[in-house]
């Protein structure tokens, strides 16, 4: 825009303002819907996955084993994502 506007040049102005705001409403509404944060990755050790579970350190080692749960070592140091814990509990097909 010109530094030397004149008072006949307000409504092209106006009009060249209201036009801009509206470019930018549209492309903040196209950021909104498309927007999905970033969940950061929730590890749990051994010793929090078998509390979770209610269960031993050796259930957990075998639930690794037999493919129930998926370790992940980082160091020397064995973690599960939280996710997958709670994903991998599976309905019960027993009417109780």
């Amino acid at each position: 825009m010109k530094k030397g506007l004149k008072f006949e040049d307000l409504p092209m102005a106006v009009e060249l303002l209201l036009e801009k705001i509206e470019n930018l409403e549209i492309e903040l509404n196209t950021i909104k819907e498309n927007f999905q944060p970033k969940v950061p990755v929730e590890l749990m050790t051994r010793k929090e996955t078998a509390d979770f579970f209610g269960i031993s350190l050796v259930t957990i080692s075998n639930w690794v084993k037999y493919g129930i749960l998926i370790s992940y070592r980082i160091g020397n140091r064995i973690y599960f994502k939280r996710s997958e814990i709670v994903s991998a509990m599976i309905p019960s097909r027993r009417n109780e």
